[in-house]
This record gives structure tokens, sequence and C-alpha cells, in this order.
């Protein structure tokens, strides 16, 4: 399974002394950190290669936190985000929330509700970013699949037993047989339980009968 990478924390606020402060407090805290002044710099970067969590102030010039949330959204990329603005704006608030933001905090942070924010984030993150990586490895094994293969799997799935499958593929039932052990084995199943909620969580389309 692929390893999942170190999480990395934006810091994307356009005031130099804020920025510096939050990114300190964050990296005493463990974390990686990238301290960038505006959401364009943010966009710019390289899309980062694990989890991360972004803090994001609300307001700023050219592309405000909302704006680059809402962008994120439409591209598919639903980071873990912490709002913190220095105008406590209330419905403001509950927008991003609804629009999935871990947190909305108000200037001067408070340290323990930020990093208790990005501690949120960041788990959030790294089981988004762990899924991805399962459903990618297990796409990667169905490709392994042969057609015939493919076939067998889809019909197994279903309950069907050897000779049941062997009938409708016109084949005989130790054929049937070695294919079904490469499909346990480049699958990676050691059961048809096992091998029917792969097929599941693969979108694996079953055969009918």
């Amino acid at each position: 399974m692929t390893a999942v990478a170190a999480p990395l924390v934006f810091v994307v606020d356009d005031d130099p002394p804020v920025r510096k402060s939050l990114a300190r407090l964050v990296r005493t805290a463990g974390y990686d950190v990238a301290a960038l002044e505006s959401g364009r710099e943010f966009l710019a970067r390289p899309r980062p290669d694990g989890p991360c969590c972004l803090v994001l102030d609300v307001r700023m010039p050219g592309l405000t936190g909302p704006e680059l949330q809402k962008m994120l959204a439409s591209a598919g990329r639903g980071l873990s985000i912490v709002f913190i603005t220095g105008y406590g704006d209330l419905q403001e608030g509950v927008r991003a929330m609804k629009a999935g933001a871990i947190d909305f905090l108000t200037k001067p942070v408070n340290a323990k509700e930020l990093l208790d924010a990005i501690e949120r984030g960041v788990a959030r993150a790294r089981a988004a970013w762990q899924a991805q990586a399962e459903a990618t490895e297990l796409r990667d094994r169905i490709q392994t699949l042969t057609p015939r293969e493919a076939e067998v799997f889809a019909l197994v799935v279903t309950g069907m037993l050897n000779k049941q499958i062997a009938a409708q593929l016109g084949v005989g039932e130790k054929t049937i047989k070695v294919h079904r052990a490469q499909v346990m084995k480049k699958m990676q199943a050691g059961s048809l339980a096992e091998l029917v909620q792969l097929a599941g969580r693969g979108g694996v389309i079953t055969a009918k009968s």
C-alpha cells in the first residue's frame, strides 16, 4: 500500500506578522509548514503529495478565503480548511462550516484552539488520503486481471459455483478453478467473503447468471 506522507500545514494570510507568528506556532507543534501570502500563491504551488491542512485567512486582497474554498471544492480538492478572521462574522462562519470547513476562529487566535482544529483537519485529510490510496491500489489489482479472469471474478462474487460458471462461459470446470485461483491471488483475497468486499469497493459490476 502507498505510504502516507507526513502532513503539511499551509498558513495563508496576507498579514506578514500574523503569518510568521502562526507558522512558528504550527511548526513548534511538529508539523511541516508552508507560509504563503495569498490564495493565488497557494494555487500556484504543486498539489501536495500527502495529507495537508489549510489555515486560511477569510479576508485577503485578490482572492478571499471563502472564494478559494469554493474553487478548491469545484476542482474536487476537498481540503481540510481552518478559517481565521479578524472580523467575527457569524453568517460567514456558518457558510464556511456548511461548505466543509473544520473550524472558524477569530483573531487573535487561541493557540490551543488552532492546534486542536489543525489536528482534526489533519486526521480528516489523512483518512481521505488513505482511502484514495487504497482505492487506487484496488483499481490497479483489477487491471492485472485478464478479460477471462475479470469475467470469472464478476461471476464468483455472485455466489455461483465453479460448475455453474463453467456452464455459463462454456469451458471446463478445471479451467474455472485455475482462473478463480488466479483471481484470488491477484486480488490478494484470502476468502470469498473478502473477494466480495473487494468487488464492492472496486465497483465491479457482477454478471447476471
